[in-house]
């Protein structure tokens, strides 16, 4: 069988952005396209488009897209300041999020004294070295963490960290596929990840599509398998990651750490240095988006919960550092204490 094309959850173009619609999937493969900021940051809040690094490039294109309908006044660092505002405002975990905009502006104010038209050529030209770049990191980040990999290692995941949540190949499951091409013979047990489902639909579907075996678990199936000596390393991505190590990422990961460090498994982070945040001392720091309660009182729109009772739906928890063996970017793997290791990057 053919090796299906490389997944990619975003196109930039001179007049638009094009999202894989990933509330869609796994049932269908639909583009959403967005032609100015206001359009992309209503596509990242409604989760279009989902995952650190894939949010950060779909910002860049934002504000380039932003500018653009602005024309010479797109060189103005006010009307920058607002498209950035309202890009910024969409989510508020995610590092690279932040990072990709702070680039941006970097850019434009290193541009601002050109044309108008070459202007907006330096910022679409950035927009874009930010998604390859982005794709590069996660293929040398996957040949750092593969390392870690034992051949027919049965990998435990959370949410989704791969193609999709990024400019393209994968963070976690960027590994997972690096592992899996090397002929490793990975399988991977993917938690579903409630609310959204993520593990279920995207995770599952990525793997599926790539060949590599792949079993579906509830969340709270996690100990059942750790238990039975079913899980050889458990495996995650990251939306911020402090310098003293500790990580935020999807709820439930704190919880699959702690699982890890009483069964003896070895828990790993997969993701790009543009994760790290070196100005945050430690995860109190983080920002923890809360989303719509609706969201974990429904599945695929059916309520599940009755009538009048609330909800609560934090999108993110933090994994203090000492749960976490390693962390994986594309300078290379990371050891405790990752306050000495991470300084570098």
């Amino acid at each position: 069988m053919a090796k299906p094309p490389d997944l990619t959850p975003l196109r930039l173009a001179e007049d638009r952005l094009e999202l894989l619609d990933q509330r869609k999937l796994p049932g269908a493969e639909e583009w959403v396209v967005c032609r100015d900021a206001d359009e992309v940051a209503r596509a990242i809040e409604e989760m279009v488009v989902r995952g650190a690094p894939a949010i950060g490039i779909a910002a860049a294109q934002g504000l380039y897209l932003g500018c653009r309908r602005l024309g010479a006044r797109g060189r103005d660092a006010a009307a920058r300041d607002r498209i950035r505002s309202r890009l910024a405002g969409t989510r508020p975990t995610a590092r690279n999020l932040f990072w990709a905009l702070e680039r941006m502006e970097g850019a434009a104010r290193d541009h601002g004294h050109l044309p108008s038209g070459e202007f907006l050529r330096r910022l679409q030209a950035e927009a874009e070295a930010i998604r390859q770049e982005d794709v590069t990191a996660n293929r040398a980040l996957a040949q750092h963490g593969e390392q870690l990999v034992a051949a027919g290692a049965r990998i435990l995941t959370h949410c989704n960290a791969g193609a999709l949540a990024t400019g393209g190949y994968g963070t976690a499951l960027g590994v997972v596929r690096r592992a899996h091409e090397v002929g490793k013979g990975p399988v991977v047990l993917a938690c579903e990840t409630r609310p959204l489902l993520q593990g279920a639909r995207l995770t599952a579907w990525e793997l599926a599509r790539d060949g590599i075996p792949v079993t579906l678990i509830t969340d709270g199936m996690a100990a059942h398998f750790m238990g039975r000596q079913q899980v050889d390393v458990v495996l995650v991505g990251a939306d911020r990651i402090a310098a003293n190590g500790d990580t935020a990422n999807k709820v439930g990961t704190y919880g699959l750490a702690m699982l890890a460090a009483a069964h003896g498994i070895p828990f790993l982070v997969a993701a790009p240095t543009s994760t790290l945040d070196a100005a945050l001392a430690d995860g109190a720091g983080v920002v923890i988006e809360h989303r719509h309660p609706a969201e974990v009182l429904s599945v695929a729109g059916i309520r599940v919960a009755p009538a009048g009772v609330p909800a609560a739906n934090p999108a993110f928890d933090v994994t203090p550092h000492r749960y976490i063996s390693a962390i994986i970017t594309e300078r290379g793997v990371h050891r405790p204490p990752f306050g000495r290791s991470l300084a570098g990057e």
